[in-house]
């Protein structure tokens, strides 16, 4: 094994310091001209339909004619389903936070659970979906309802929400 000379590794740290720069400057730079196509994009279509956009659009419901169109129902089904979303993932995962970090310790139970908990934050979204279509729509008989979403929406947020226990 060779030994190196100071003057060989300060002349080695230098040239890394120099290369990190680089590429982090070569990184900024990517992020600078992707954020600005973003906000081309966004300045275009607000230009775009921002004259289209008035108060019977916002509380019309959907129409065939699209001069009488609006989009009252999806707007507020999307923020029911939000809400009973929020509520039932921030009661059950923060219940169950606490119950892991302050009543669980350190038993086998916790420990299974919690590495489940930390499987389940990688789940993809469609599983989720599947699972919520098997379990509140077809199991439980809720059908095709904003209660069926909400659920399955709170069961996908739910590992973050308990994974932020030690917070």
């Amino acid at each position: 094994m060779a030994i190196i000379a100071p003057s060989d590794f300060r002349k080695g740290m230098s040239r890394r310091k120099l290369q990190g720069r680089v590429f982090n400057g070569l990184c900024l730079l990517a992020v600078g001209i992707a954020l600005a196509i973003l906000a081309v994009l966004l300045v275009y279509i607000v230009a775009q339909g921002w004259s289209r956009v008035n108060w019977s659009f916002l509380t019309g419901f959907p129409s065939r004619n699209p001069d009488r169109a609006g989009i009252q129902a999806a707007l507020l089904g999307s923020i029911y389903l939000v809400t009973i979303a929020g509520v039932a993932s921030f009661l059950l995962g923060v219940g169950a936070a606490i119950y892991l970090e302050e009543y669980a310790a350190r038993s086998r139970f916790a420990r299974i659970v919690q590495i489940n908990i930390s499987n389940l934050a990688g789940v993809p979204s469609i599983v989720y979906g599947i699972l919520g279509l098997e379990v509140f729509v077809r199991s439980m008989d809720l059908g095709k309802s904003v209660l069926a979403g909400g659920l399955t929406l709170a069961l996908l947020i739910l590992p973050i929400i308990i994974a932020a226990e030690e917070a």
